[in-house]
């Protein structure tokens, strides 16, 4: 039997970051025209939630619970989070105050 081979992630944010997936930037406008690549496209602010850490504690005592769980849609803040790649994928380490809205269907 072959192995099957699994995009998890084994990566656990700290307290108070939640770890997401950026979605790509559009190649192909609405009208149907495709981009080049070297065109000057900015990243959506978007992306899915893979993990959360655990809830923050403040500095005056108070817990913060994450704003978003596993398998949700968010939009971020444009210079919130940090980015980090892992075998040739990219990811975002993002502060729970950086969740500007959650995607609802």
């Amino acid at each position: 039997m072959a192995n099957k081979k699994t995009n998890k992630i084994n990566l656990h944010p700290t307290a108070g970051y939640l770890l997401l997936k950026p979605f790509e930037a559009e190649t192909k406008t609405s009208s149907g025209i495709y981009l080049p690549d070297s065109a000057d496209t900015e990243k959506p602010q978007k992306g899915k939630v893979l993990a959360v850490g655990p809830d923050e504690i403040t500095d005056s005592g108070t817990k913060r619970v994450s704003p978003a769980k596993v398998g949700d849609i968010v939009i971020y803040k444009k210079w919130g989070g940090s980015e980090v790649k892992i075998n040739g994928k990219e990811y975002l380490f993002s502060k729970f105050d950086d969740i500007l809205a959650i995607e609802k269907s």
